[in-house]
């Protein structure tokens, strides 16, 4: 390359790439080609021809418009040229803010042909297009023609062509022009970090053994698949989801090549055909030249996957390895069952020590990376006469995993390992048993809450995964309507007095209350007590204690025992026997504020199941303060969702006397956010009683439940029905969740003495 000539050297000192960076406006229409590094730009203009004050100079394929004002600074007048209609616009914007007034915008594709109304000296193409000969009309005789060529090729070359008496003669090869940016430099052309907080990312990346990519999403909080699929854009590269990947893995590729060697380049490969080998990466500035030269004849394709399907891929791979290893081990008879008292034995060895095999420790690792990577809220194994079942509850439904082919002598193992890992009994499979573990994945921690159960054909596990992030979802993340989360927040400034959150169980109970410790939290002006079995989640500046029953701390204890500490607001997890239930009572009696759950249907059955379990009338109606009523709906994905058609037989439930004409509901349509499900994530259905005057005396006379719950309509109870109708007009829920969460007399306005309830 020849020396940069100091005019071309001064155009570039004077163009400021920052005032062509992208930012987050165009981040899905910019790639390399479209906003090059300075270094590209420099190289360039050392390849060119040199350009002369009084020439005409076209640019095919401007982007971001930064090389165009580039070469705007050296010839008369400078034509862009871009296909992207984005693009050009913002680019011409740019033009005018940066006075540059000799460039002329054209928004065309070269493909097309271009039509000019003053020839040009030199054409610079750094876009690929189908035959150089196209922009020969656009060419005075003996200019040039700049083209890119080997599309195929990571780095393409620059070509020289010169109009020769109207034909196209190809002169010679420049040089290879390199047009990839690496990740740090994506990150601030999306507009998503400035060097400052770059700077800053690097040294925390270095001193956790981090990438910086990781070290900016987790400081900025965004979603690792759209961020890794921006990336991809950026660099030139496919982005795949990893449940593609996982249908169609080779594991004989991945024995052909060292771990080590894959696990420090950060490459899987992952199929072969023909002449191609495709492999896949988390990491956009990994390198395929070593593995290039390994395989001489392949040639790599490269796909970029988010870091949680990388560990996914490999984990697959890793198991269906070491799963032929352990059935080349163990023999292939697996249908002997082990007696009772000789299953861990079998499987841990002749002294039925700790030591288990590593297969089987796989298997259960991976089961739980995919539950966390589908953001399942439990992890189901069942065994049954001719099969093993693994399922992911993820927004409430089940789902299998279906990759997990395994026999009933390996899921004993794995039923083994689970319980080794929650310090559970192995050698008894009699009786249920409960523990936890706790499972590090990065930098989040997760609690597991493990129960196993003794069945016909052998034993089944339960696993809960609850994140452990220091904060829980506050009130205005819990989906309930502004007026009822403003009461929400109102009861918690209560200087005395006892709130329930009710509902069955899986029904966001805890994750309601938790939403008001957090805020309680955040503010910091009261002292807060939490007792729970077990602490589901940990929250900073709460103080949380559990309930040791083995060793006689029950609720009960620990109520008697907080009052006495200055708290300001007690959590209490569950109110399950009368004792609880009276201790709950007597602190709200001298001055704090109690929030505890019931299981029970709805809010006014909370009435009854306090006059149950031996609660005097009055003293309910003295302190309750409100009761929170909930379930939990399927959120329509909000990158899918389109009006829908109301199911007539459900209309006909929920309105016996007809639709209202502006009546409007909406569904998912499935997208790969969400799987394809249309429904991502789950928001709480509230039925909301707040106890006045006129409550506090139906309590206290103590009338039959059906009175009691006409006299909370009469006072303003707001029933689930009215909450679902409002989730499903504003497009939170599908109409067709309401006969899952609403029993059938609930459906429809509720009726008495011939009049209906508000709705």
């Amino acid at each position: 390359m020849k020396q940069l000539y100091s005019r071309a050297h001064e155009a570039l000192l004077a163009v400021s790439r920052q005032d062509f960076v992208s930012g987050a406006d165009l981040a899905p229409s910019i790639t390399g080609h479209s906003i090059p590094r300075e270094e590209t730009v420099r190289h360039l203009l050392g390849l060119i021809p040199e350009i002369d004050s009084h020439q005409v100079v076209m640019h095919v394929g401007g982007g971001s418009g930064y090389l165009t004002a580039v070469l705007a600074r050296l010839a008369r007048r400078v034509i862009y040229v871009d296909k992207n209609p984005v693009l050009a616009e913002k680019a011409r914007e740019r033009f005018f803010q940066c006075s540059l007034h000799n460039v002329d915008v054209m928004q065309v594709s070269a493909d097309a042909g271009i039509e000019v109304d003053e020839l040009c000296d030199l054409v610079l193409c750094t876009t690929f297009i189908k035959d150089p000969a196209l922009l020969l009309p656009c060419v005075k005789r003996d200019g040039h023609i700049l083209c890119l060529e080997g599309r195929a090729g990571p780095v393409p070359s620059l070509a020289i062509f010169r109009n020769t008496g109207g034909q196209l003669e190809r002169v010679r090869t420049l040089g290879w022009v390199d047009f990839n940016r690496n990740s740090e430099q994506i990150l601030i052309d999306l507009g998503l970090v400035s060097d400052s907080v770059l700077a800053q990312a690097r040294i925390e990346a270095a001193t956790g053994n981090d990438r910086v990519l990781d070290v900016v999403r987790r400081k900025l909080n965004l979603e690792e698949i759209d961020l890794y699929r921006s990336v991809a854009q950026q660099r030139g590269m496919k982005f795949t989801d990893g449940d593609e990947v996982l249908n169609s893995l080779n594991a004989e590729l991945f024995r052909r090549f060292s771990r080590t060697f894959l696990d420090l380049s950060r490459l899987i490969p992952v199929s072969e055909e023909d002449s191609t080998l495709t492999v896949v990466t988390d990491d956009p500035d990994a390198r395929t030249d070593q593995l290039e030269r390994l395989t001489p004849r392949h040639r790599i394709v490269c796909m970029l996957v988010t870091p949680t399907d990388f560990r996914r891929i490999w984990s697959a791979l890793d198991l269906t390895v070491k799963g032929s290893r352990f059935v080349a081990e163990q023999g292939t008879n697996t249908g002997v069952k082990p007696s009772e008292t000789g299953a861990s034995k079998d499987l841990l060895g002749k002294d039925n020590s700790r030591s288990i095999s590593p297969y089987l420790v796989s298997v259960y690792e991976a089961i739980l990376l995919d539950a966390v990577s589908e953001k399942a809220s439990d992890i189901h194994i069942e065994q049954y006469e001719n099969r093993v079942r693994i399922r992911l509850r993820v927004d409430g439904d089940l789902h299998d995993l279906p990759q997990y082919q395994l026999s009933a002598r390996e899921i004993r193992g794995v039923i083994n390992v689970i319980k080794l890992r929650a310090e559970l009994n192995i050698a008894e499979h009699r009786l249920p048993q409960g523990g936890r573990s706790r499972l590090q994945l990065g930098n989040t921690s997760y609690d597991l809450r493990i129960q196993t159960q003794p069945s016909l054909h052998g034993e089944n596990a339960v696993i809960r995964l609850l994140p452990q992030t220091g904060r829980a979802m506050t009130i205005a993340e819990l989906g309930m309507s502004p007026a009822i989360g403003a009461r929400y927040e109102r009861l918690l400034d209560n200087p005395a007095g006892l709130v329930l959150v009710v509902g069955p169980t899986g029904s966001g109970k805890s994750t309601t209350l938790y939403a008001g410790l957090q805020t309680l939290a955040d503010d910091g002006r009261r002292k807060v007590i939490t007792v729970e079995d077990p602490i589901e989640y940990s929250i900073d500046n709460i103080q949380q204690t559990r309930v040791r029953t083995e060793i006689g701390f029950s609720f009960a204890d620990a109520m008697r025992a907080f009052v006495r500490e200055d708290p300001d607001v007690i959590l209490v997890g569950e109110i399950r026997d009368q004792e609880t239930a009276l201790e709950a009572i007597r602190a709200s009696q001298t001055g704090h504020v109690v929030l505890s759950t019931l299981h029970c249907n709805d809010a006014v059955d909370s009435l009854q199941r306090l006059y149950d379990l031996g609660i005097h009338p009055n003293s309910i109606a003295g302190e309750l303060l409100a009761v929170i009523a909930q379930r939990l709906a399927k959120r329509i994905c909000k990158h899918c969702r389109k009006p829908a058609e109301a199911d007539p037989a459900i209309l006909a439930e929920v309105f016996p006397n007809g639709a209202p004409a502006d009546f409007r509901c909406f569904e998912g349509e499935g997208c790969d956010k969400c799987n394809g499900r249309g429904t991502h994530g789950r928001v709480a259905i509230v039925e909301y009683m707040e106890v006045d005057s006129d409550i506090r005396n139906a309590i206290s006379s103590q009338p039959p439940i059906g009175e009691l719950r006409w006299r909370a309509l009469d006072a303003g109870l707001i029933t689930m029905r009215d909450s679902a109708l409002d989730h499903v007009i504003e497009g939170l829920i599908p109409l067709s969740e309401l006969p899952r969460i609403l029993p059938r007399e609930r459906m429809a306005p509720e009726v008495r003495g011939g009049r209906r309830s508000n709705g």
